[in-house]
Parts: C-alpha cells; structure tokens; sequence
C-alpha cells in the first residue's frame, strides 16, 4: 500500500512540474522525443562501426540534408500552391455556382447554388478572422522583442538538447533503470518494453506511413497534371495519422479540382487511381512492413490526447500528449489483465459454477 502512495505522490511531482515549468519545458521534451525517434538509425550506424559520436554527427547529417531539400525544394512550391490555391478559389466557386450547380440541379432536383453560396461566405468570414488573429499574434511578437527572443532561443535549443541526449541517450536509459526498486523492476521493465513498442509503432512507423503516402499521392497528382497536386498531395498525407481520414480528405479535394480543372470523367478517373494506389500501397505493403502486428494507439485516442493535453498544458502538452497517451493505454490493459486474472473476476465462475460457460454481457441466447 505504502509502494501505491510513493508512485501516486511521483505522478503527482511530475505533472507539478509540468504545470510550473511549462513555458520552459518545451524544447527539452521535443529534444527527447526527436532523441527517441532518432537513436535507431544512430545504432545503425554503430553497427556499421561507427562510434557514438560518430554516430549521432551522421545522423545530424542526414536531418540537415533532409531539412535543406525541404526548405529548398518542397516548401517553396508548397507555399506558392498554396497562394495559387487562394488566388483559384472564387473562380471555383463561380465555376461551382454557374456550371456545376445547374447540371446537378438538372440531374437531382437539389439546388446546390445556395449550399456554395454558404459555404463561399463562411470561408470569407473565417478567412478574415484567421487574418485578424495573425496579426494580432504578430503585433503582440513585435511589440514583445524579448518575447520573440525567447522563442527564437527555443527553437534553437532543440538541436542542441537532441544532440547531447541522443549521444549519451543508451548511458542515460540504463541509469534510469538502474534507480528503479529491485522488487518494481521485472514489472517495470515489462511495461516499458510494451510502452515502447506502442510508441514506436505509432510514432515512427505510422509517420513513415504517412510520408510515403504523402510521397504518393504527391508525385500522382503531379504526373497527372492536376493543378495544387503536391500541396493536395502533402496534406492528404499528414492527415492520414487518422486511417482513412487523408485518403477521404484528399480525394474529394482533388475531385473537386479535377472536375474544375479538366471538366471529363477521364480527369476523375485519374484522381481515382491515384488514390486507390495509395491505399493499396498502405494495406500490401506500408502497414505489414513498417507497422506489423504492432498495437499503435486508436485515432480517437489520439485526437483526444492532443487535444487535452494543448489544452491544458500548452505547445508542451500536445508534445507530451502522444507519450502520455501511449503510457496511460499500456497501463489500463495491464490493469485489464490483471483484473481478469484476480479472484474478484474469477471468483463466481470458478468456486460456484466450475463448468458453466459464461455468456458475454448483452448476449441474448433465448430464442423468441
């Protein structure tokens, strides 16, 4: 009982801390995260023969090289499609409200002209709002220079902490375990192991499966001539941390822009194939490569931890959120597993009726 109070009492410290040092916690806790997502290529290299130092400079290598093709190559085009895209929209609207409109109104019976007109002014009001909001953020930075140094000195230490822990990141984790009580550390390293396994399925393999479903569509509805391809493309990519979400996502966007763009069903068709590759892609090859049978963590699941945890703790919440969450469900199964395998669970079942099935709740055996 005495042990239960001492783990209640260190949660409890911990998510003081949280609390109180929130506005400095931040690059530390993206520095352990990047630290986390980066040592397997770092042992790679060891194993390639590379020392630790060695290592971890060519695994900085490789982000920077990684980061300068992306500022010089897919960001640019990113922001100019997306410019493009802005400058296209009252254009699509037009096209919507006096072509498209009509034929669906000749074909349905369904006035689709007073949906687009809603819809046109909704944009426009949320637009103007979103204009309002950025420039008061960035008239409350400028008038706040120490503010703006603060964030820049932030920024900058990510790269700094991600180093240092990742060099020392193996040394560290065995120091940890070995503070651990004797009589927790058989329990306590099951549980890591499990919580690391849940991490690492979500954290690493499901963000390469949505780089190369990004990678994907991408590259399709650019080779097939679709106008703002790449910025539809990535989109539909980062948003596939939720299953099905970028796939649904992305192809009504890029049917909407086909239809506008190309005006023939050879155009949609297209866009369709792009698609349907990109999921076969997931389903064949990236989800048993690069997730296996691993247990990732359900898409509500998520949603609700970056959410609760930018709400109540910040930027530095939304980086703990996926972490925590990860913890929190490899405990509930753990409390799950031992609660069915405790005499309060099994008492009735074995004691009373030894050779009784026990039906599911809800389970209506009785025929009507």
């Amino acid at each position: 009982m005495r042990n239960s109070w001492w783990g209640i009492l260190l949660l409890a410290a911990v998510v003081g801390l949280v609390y109180v040092l929130n506005a400095v916690l931040m690059p530390f806790i993206a520095g352990v995260i990047l630290a986390y997502l980066a040592d397997p290529l770092a042992n790679q290299f060891q194993r390639w023969g590379m020392n630790r130092p060695v290592a971890v400079s060519s695994v900085f290598c490789v982000l920077l090289v990684v980061l300068v093709v992306s500022l010089l190559i897919l960001i640019p085009l990113v922001i100019q499609q997306t410019k493009q895209l802005g400058e296209a929209v009252p254009g699509i609207f037009a096209w919507g409200e006096n072509t498209l409109a009509p034929k669906v109104f000749e074909w349905t019976g369904y006035d689709l002209r007073a949906e687009l007109v809603n819809v046109r002014e909704t944009l426009v009001e949320n637009w103007r709002d979103a204009g309002g909001y950025v420039a008061q953020a960035l008239g409350q930075i400028g008038r706040s220079g120490m503010a703006f140094v603060s964030w820049i000195t932030y920024v900058a230490l990510i790269p700094v902490v991600t180093f240092y822990l990742l060099l020392d990141w193996n040394r560290l984790i065995t120091n940890i375990g070995n503070l651990i009580p004797r009589q927790w550390a058989d329990d306590v390293g099951r549980l890591v192991r499990r919580c690391d396994e849940v991490l690492a399925s979500f954290l690493r393999g499901q963000l390469l499966v949505m780089l190369c479903l990004g990678i994907i569509y991408a590259g399709g509805l650019t080779l097939l001539g679709l106008d703002f391809g790449l910025l539809i493309g990535v989109v539909s990519g980062l948003v596939s941390i939720v299953p099905f979400l970028g796939f649904i996502l992305g192809l009504c966007i890029a049917l909407i822009v086909a239809l506008f763009q190309f005006g023939t069903w050879w155009g949609l068709l297209g866009v369709v194939a792009v698609f349907a590759i990109g999921q076969v892609a997931e389903s064949v090859v990236l989800q048993p490569k690069l997730l296996g049978d691993k247990i990732g963590l359900h898409p509500v699941a998520v949603i609700f931890a970056v959410l609760a945890g930018g709400n109540l703790f910040g930027l530095t919440g939304v980086l703990l959120a996926l972490p925590a969450a990860a913890i929190i469900m490899v405990l509930l199964r753990e409390a799950k597993d031992r609660y069915k395998s405790s005499d309060l669970y099994n008492a009735e079942h074995e004691h009373d009726h030894p050779n009784e099935e026990v039906p599911a709740i809800g389970d209506n055996r009785e025929s009507s």
